[in-house]
Parts: structure tokens; C-alpha cells; sequence
């Protein structure tokens, strides 16, 4: 049985995605789960992994192509099968491929972006990089675990000139990684079409505080998450937020050219600093995850995509999205909206402030919360109240966070 291999959709705006490289050729025997492909889409660059055991087959796409959502470009057959007859797409100015049912249409157009010596292993990231500064792959030797090429490899391999920094008083433009260009297209493309308003408020953490040194306390023994940084704060952000969301559906939907779309679950988008620029992966159905899952959740596709290894499912189908820059010591920013997103919601250091408590003046541990929202999609009242009710939760998360 032949198992197909599509471009994902990893949100609901998504119309293509652009192929980057394939990890394996025409014929060669992969692994359900071991990465197939690269891919890069409107959110960033992904891995995209093989869906069964088998050989793969039919290529009909090649680097550089743009393609449908939906769209198969593989298969995966049993050993002596035939893939199906599909459609071609070839890289800019490729030259046209046979589209006969008797002659599958990878024969001319498979062509990966460079070759590696057989069983080597390279990083995404390290791969785009060799392609920048003109670096062979398949003469380097990787550093990394299991012999995998890494970024720091190809640098170390790239001629001088390639990486030498310019000389004083000339300036040389910076040509902007995938994941940076990227960013500047959609938060362009936000900035000037979705209409943004703010609503800030200043919110105090004692109860968070003293919630989040609770529950770190009672999970120490879980060897698993102690390896990591813990719950953090965000972690009882994203676990208060979704389930204040609820609430308030319109805070929870998307802008689309039919209307207003509510969603039923919140799947919390996360943004997360990468070398080149910012992701935002997903945390599924934070509404009903625990600090602690949603923790694990976290660190591990922080992991992924500070090593350039993100999935498809890591960036698929946010609903609404956080941004903490309080590890930063920002006191307080406003954030670009994703779309088809309705919101998303910027979060500064805690840090104490000198504050009125009964008339008189009193140093707690304050927060400021700035809620950027779609103005065709949510008005001020109810980001207000949004707001009203997130302040209530964060003064008792334990109210709501009773089972964490």
C-alpha cells in the first residue's frame, strides 16, 4: 500500500509551501518518524517527517518549488510497487517534466540540494548555511552527536571571505535568513492589514509568585522536567490565559474572508527566540493541560526549534498567542498580531514596584499586560474584560489551576 506524502497546512491562512530540500533520494528505504524533508511556510522552516516504512518514490517536486497545501509531491510503496501517477512541480526555471501516467513525473526533476556522504546526517540550519556561503557538505566532517554536521561545521569550513566581517566604514547589507524573512513579510503584512488596537494593564504577581514556588516545589521530583528550567512563569501564563479564553470566545477566533471564526479549544501559541529570529510553537488544548505538561510541551519544542528540527505539528493551528519578554527585564511592549489570529498578548517583568495598598504606599511584585488586538474581530469592552478576568485568575491561580 502506498502512503502519501502532502505539503501540511500548518494554519488556517496557509495556501503553499515552499520545498526546501529533500533529506532522502528517489529509491532510498526511510523509517516512518525519521525526517524526509524540509519545508518552509509562511510561519517557518520545518522538518517534515516520513509517514511509513518503505522506499521512497514519485518525487514530483523539487527544491525551490512552491506548492499547494494538500498537495502530494511522494510516496512511500512496499519494495517493487509502482507509486501513483501524480503531478510535477519543479524549482524556478526547471524545465517542464513528463506528465504521463506510463512515465512518473520525478525522472528529470529531482535534484537535492547538495549531496552528503553516505549514513552523514546535517542540520537544517547548517544545511541553508553551507548553501549561503557556498560550503560542499558532502566533504565536511560533523561535530556533532552521531557524526551530524552542524552550523558551527560549516563555518568553520566556509572561505574567509565568506564569513569576514566588513571593513570599517563600508556597510554591507545583511541578507536575511528564512525564518528572518519570513518574520518581516508577515509582521508587514499584519502591520498593514489588520487593524490593531492595545489595552494595557498592570497586574500584581504575588499570588503567581507564590503559586509557581508552590508547584515547583511539589514537582522536584520529576527527574524528567528538573532538567530543565521548571514551570516557569509563562508555563501559568499559558495554563491561566487558555482557560480565561474560554470565556471569552471572541479573544479565541480568527479573521477570515467569510467572518469571524470561533474556536471551540485553545491551542496556545508560544513565541520562542531563535538565532534567527522568533517562532511561535504550539501548545494543544492548553485549556485542559497542567503547568506541568504544558512545561514539558515547552522545553521540548523550544529544543527543536533552537536546533532548527521544528515539525509540522510543533506550529499548526494556534489560536491565540503569548509573548514574555520579561526574562529580558522589559517592563512592558506591544506585539504584532499573527493571523488569522484575533490577539495576542504581551507580557513584562515582574519586578517590584512602590504601589497604593489601602491608601498607603507599598512595594509588591507588579506585571504589565499589553493585549494587542483585531479590531474587526474584538472591541475595547471586551478586551477589557478579558483582561478583568485574567487579572482575577492571576490573583488566584490556584482557583482555576486547583487540579495542577
Amino acid at each position: 500500500m502506498a502512503f502519501s506524502v502532502v505539503m501540511p497546512a500548518l494554519e488556517m491562512a496557509q495556501e503553499t509551501g515552499k520545498l526546501i530540500a529533500w533529506r532522502k533520494q528517489e529509491g532510498d528505504r526511510v523509517t516512518k518518524g525519521e525526517p524526509l524533508l524540509e519545508i518552509e511556510t509562511d510561519k517557518a522552516v520545518v522538518e517534515l517527517e516520513a509517514p511509513a516504512d518503505g522506499i521512497l518514490a514519485g518525487i514530483t517536486a523539487s527544491s525551490g518549488a512552491e506548492i499547494p497545501v494538500g498537495q502530494t509531491i511522494a510516496w512511500i510503496v512496499a519494495p517493487g510497487e509502482k507509486p501513483p501517477a501524480g503531478e510535477s512541480f519543479s524549482s524556478p526555471g526547471a524545465r517542464a517534466v513528463s506528465q504521463s501516467t506510463n512515465e512518473p513525473a520525478h525522472a528529470a526533476a529531482i535534484a537535492p540540494a547538495q549531496a552528503l556522504a553516505p549514513g552523514a546526517r546535517i542540520s537544517p540550519k547548517a544545511r541553508r548555511l553551507a548553501k549561503e556561503l557556498g560550503v560542499e557538505v558532502s566533504s565536511l566532517h560533523g561535530s556533532g552527536p552521531g557524526g551530524e554536521i552542524l552550523a558551527s561545521d560549516v563555518q568553520a569550513a566556509a572561505p574567509a571571505s565568506s564569513v569576514a566581517a566588513p571593513a570599517k566604514n563600508v556597510s554591507s547589507p545583511e541578507v536575511p535568513t528564512s525564518i528572518g524573512r519570513l518574520m518581516a513579510e508577515r509582521t508587514t503584512q499584519s502591520w498593514t492589514t489588520v487593524p490593531h488596537f492595545f489595552v494595557i494593564r498592570e497586574i500584581e504577581a504575588t499570588a503567581l509568585n507564590e503559586f509557581r514556588n508552590r508547584i515547583v516545589a511539589d514537582i522536584v521530583p520529576d527527574i524528567e522536567l528538573s532538567r530543565g528550567a521548571g514551570v516557569t512563569h509563562t508555563d501559568l501564563l499559558v495554563a491561566l490565559v487558555a482557560r480565561v479564553l474560554l470565556k471569552h470566545p471572541r479573544l479565541n477566533a480568527s479573521w477570515s474572508a467569510e467572518g469571524i471564526i470561533l474556536h471551540a479549544r485553545v491551542n496556545m501559541g508560544v513565541a520562542i527566540a531563535v538565532n534567527d529570529g522568533v517562532v511561535a510553537a504550539v501548545i494543544p488544548n492548553a485549556h485542559t493541560a497542567v503547568p506541568a505538561e504544558i512545561a514539558r510541551q515547552r522545553r521540548d519544542v523550544a529544543e527543536r526549534a533552537r536546533a532548527g528540527k521544528l515539525r509540522p505539528a510543533d506550529l499548526a493551528d494556534a489560536t491565540f498567542t503569548i509573548s514574555n519578554l520579561g526574562m529580558y527585564h522589559v517592563d512592558a511592549f506591544s506585539a504584532i498580531i499573527t493571523p488569522p489570529q484575533a490577539a495576542i498578548l504581551a507580557v513584562g517583568a515582574i519586578a517590584d514596584r512602590v504601589v497604593a495598598v489601602d491608601g498607603k504606599p507599598a512595594v509588591r511584585p507588579m506585571m504589565t499586560l499589553t493585549l494587542s488586538c483585531d479590531h474587526r474581530v474584538a472591541d475595547g469592552a471586551r478586551a477589557a474584560m478579558f483582561l478583568n478576568d485574567l487579572a482575577t485568575a492571576i490573583h488566584a491561580p490556584a482557583t482555576l489551576l486547583a487540579s495542577a
